[in-house]
């Protein structure tokens, strides 16, 4: 689908038409400023405490409130869109209950990658042409992607607080461009949810406390990713096979319907990514972590966040071929796996679990592995 142009004469013309050369399948533009309620609701969302233990969230607050607090001499803001929309109804994958569900923009080559070159490269040549100085933001500084997205027209935010886009649903990685250059600005987009809950409702742990609102407390993606230590129990069980983010209410959104082929073959899914089998991650050391993903986003929760989500996903399989390995697991260095290990030997085996007890309870050192060997008789 070929990127909205300007009138003749517009400075915008040559630059929507270079980002589409570059391969970005969406560009608009708008002003380098978001009105202040923008920055209320962030505070409203830090105050409740529903950032979790995302610090930096709190700490950028004033930063992230209005673009031009990191760039003063700012006018215009180019936001891109690469849709990466799979090939396939992501919600069939939690049917594969022995095998690892890896949310869909992670099976491919990490997009801050994909995104930063094709950026650099739209800034540098943006640059030459027109004079103006440039600054290029792909989620690394406290810039607010997503509502400056809407301001621009690609999309807007949807009920599960997410970009939507006409055309490519809710498939789009943003980047940003900031410009001293003051160009004329697209359309802003209007809200097109109407009455449909269909995001809200499919949420696994009820992570909407009403519509347009997250509790990243409530949320996998940010349990899976974000969390350090256990996971709450609570939260397990609905995790299923998701190791890495959660697709839902993303995939259930109906205007995936309208969303173009994905053209961007870079961000195809790793063959290795698409529902590899539980047993192959559960033992992967800290060397084998990083060289099996390498170049994916997914190295960077690091090892022991993403064994202890696929002990958990071991614990819900019901698989009962895979107890030796979570038995192996028993014994891992860091008190995390353990303690993951613990919670999914106890469903897959609880009599199993209650003899380790009696043997490992008095020899192990971290209270929160304790507490997990505790539980099991509670």
């Amino acid at each position: 689908m070929p990127i909205s142009t300007s009138e003749p004469g517009d400075p915008s013309l040559t630059l929507k038409a270079l980002a589409d050369e570059i391969g970005f399948d969406t560009v608009r533009i708008t002003g380098a400023e978001l009105p202040d309620e923008i920055g209320d609701r962030l505070r409203a969302y830090v105050a409740v405490g529903h950032h979790g233990e995302m610090d930096w969230l709190e700490e950028t607050l004033d930063r992230r409130a209005h673009p031009r607090s990191l760039w003063p001499d700012a006018r215009s803001a180019v936001v891109v869109g690469l849709n990466y929309g799979p090939d396939h109804d992501p919600m069939e994958n939690l049917k594969a209950i022995s095998s690892a569900n890896i949310s869909v923009y992670a099976r491919h080559r990490d997009y801050h990658d994909v995104l930063k070159k094709r950026l650099k490269r739209l800034a540098r040549e943006f640059a030459e042409q027109t004079g103006e100085d440039v600054k290029i933001f792909v989620d690394t500084a406290p810039l607010m992607e997503k509502p400056l997205a809407a301001r621009a027209g690609l999309g807007w935010q949807g009920k599960h607080t997410n970009l939507v886009s006409r055309e490519f649903g809710s498939w789009l990685f943003l980047g940003v461009m900031l410009t001293t250059a003051d160009l004329p600005q697209d359309t802003p987009e209007t809200d097109h949810c109407g009455s449909c809950r269909a995001c809200l409702d499919v949420c696994p742990t009820n992570a909407f406390p009403a519509p347009y609102q997250i509790d990243a407390r409530r949320c996998l993606s940010y349990l899976t990713i974000e969390l350090d230590g256990p996971v709450p129990e609570a939260f397990r069980e609905p995790m299923g096979n998701r190791i890495y983010g959660c697709d839902d209410c993303l995939a259930v959104c109906p205007w995936n319907k309208f969303a173009a082929e994905t053209r961007e073959r870079l961000l195809a899914a790793r063959n290795d990514l698409s529902l590899p089998a539980l047993a192959d991650l559960v033992g992967l050391d800290d060397t084998r972590f990083r060289a099996h993903f390498s170049g994916s986003p997914i190295k960077r929760i690091k090892r022991h966040r993403f064994i202890r989500n696929v002990l958990y996903a071991i614990g819900n399989s019901g698989d009962e071929s895979l107890i030796p390995l979570v038995l192996a697991r028993l014994d891992d260095e860091h008190p995390t796996v353990r303690g993951a290990a613990v919670w999914a030997l106890s469903r897959l085996d609880p009599e199993r679990a209650r003899d380790e007890a009696v043997k490992r309870l008095t020899l192990e050192t971290d209270t929160a592995v304790c507490n997990e060997w505790l539980a099991i008789n509670d």
